[in-house]
């Protein structure tokens, strides 16, 4: 069964980081890309970003380029989010996803793309 399993989260302030972890069991993902997306109270998900497994291609939303970092590690197979300089809008809901690709991670933004999900981690950034 596949599973990802989210951790990290917390309650920050304003410019602090945090790291989020996206731990996969079940299958080995190394043909997949996998992202981050998150989601706040009453907004729809919105994409964060994405790495290929394999290669390591990364695509991120331009509001979080210079301040998220996405990476991943094999032997442990585990997605990173690292987050730095953390802004009140960071506040969410962070969601784990994997999907079976070979495409560019550039053309897979929209959550109907991915099949596996985890069940999220919650970013509360205080100003």
């Amino acid at each position: 069964q596949v599973q990802l399993v989210e951790s990290g989260g917390g309650l920050v302030q304003a410019g602090g980081s945090l790291r989020l972890s996206c731990a996969v069991s079940g299958r080995t993902f190394r043909s997949d890309i996998m992202a981050w997306f998150r989601q706040a109270p009453g907004k729809e998900r919105q994409f964060v970003a994405a790495i290929r497994w394999s290669g390591g291609s990364t695509y991120y939303t331009d509001s979080v380029k210079g301040r998220f970092t996405i990476s991943r590690d094999n032997a442990k197979n585990t997605v990173y989010l690292q987050m730095d300089s953390l802004k009140p809008e960071d506040t969410a809901g962070y969601y784990c996803a994997a999907e079976t690709s070979y495409s560019n991670p550039y053309y897979y933004t929209a959550p109907r793309q991915y099949e596996y999900w985890g069940q999220g981690t919650q970013v509360t950034v205080s100003s």
